[in-house]
């Protein structure tokens, strides 16, 4: 399985992405950086401009990257798998003396390890700035996080395996609607439906949701490799 998650990578030039991820790493941090020390997210007043309980400086880092990776994850998926049907590369691919859901998975499992190593990577990256920035700069933001608490870590990965998992579900309505685009746009309507509030309410903090979301990711997962024996090129 590694050997096919290794060619999936190097047929769809993984350094691309690779790159991409940096800048975007680096553009976020940049931007959460001024956010917390340098008064964007302040009022003209300088008191900060949040709702009620946003007002902790882990709050904008876990709604921008997983804003940012949901719609990066959405974007890979059509292009290592969506397009590939649309383009019949997925033929060449599936005339391997392999089993087709066994390639399917590979590109899946491709996507999905990429994606989540790097958002834990750029929350690391980000929180590491933010701590660091605190020693010297009064921050807009609480700092609610403490770098040596094991919890911490294991919140950051629960978080990041959540929020990678969801592209399953933007995969599937790629693959049902034969539409790369559809892929992509479904990322964009997962955010929305996800991180957006109504007045004070948001599912974002939502533990049981997030869990129900969680197993329904895995659900539409095996839906889209299920049929893959059967399913015809697009």
């Amino acid at each position: 399985m590694f050997k096919l998650i290794k060619l999936e990578w190097r047929k769809n030039n993984i350094l691309k992405y690779i790159r991409n991820a940096f800048i975007l790493a680096v553009v976020l941090c940049i931007f959460i950086f001024a956010m917390a020390f340098l008064g964007i997210a302040n009022d003209p007043d300088g008191t900060l401009d949040a709702a009620e309980g946003k007002n902790i400086i882990s709050s904008p880092i876990e709604l921008f990257t997983s804003i940012s990776f949901l719609v990066f994850t959405g974007v890979m998926y059509a292009s290592f798998i969506v397009s590939a049907y649309k383009n019949k590369t997925m033929a060449l691919m599936f005339s391997y003396p392999v089993k087709r859901q066994k390639i399917l998975i590979s590109q899946m499992a491709a996507v999905w390890v990429f994606n989540f190593t790097a958002l834990v990577l750029t929350k690391l990256f980000i929180y590491i700035c933010i701590y660091a920035g605190s020693k010297n700069m009064q921050p807009s933001f609480v700092i609610d996080f403490n770098m040596a608490d094991p919890y911490f870590y294991i919140q950051l990965l629960a978080k990041s395996f959540v929020t990678i998992s969801m592209g399953f579900i933007a995969l599937f309505a790629g693959l049902m609607l034969k539409s790369s685009k559809a892929a992509v746009v479904a990322s964009f309507l997962l955010v929305i439906f996800t991180e957006a509030n109504i007045g004070d309410f948001s599912l974002a903090g939502n533990s049981l949701f997030l869990v129900i979301l969680t197993v329904l990711s895995f659900i539409f997962a095996g839906l889209s490799v299920c049929n893959a024996e059967t399913r015809d090129l697009i």
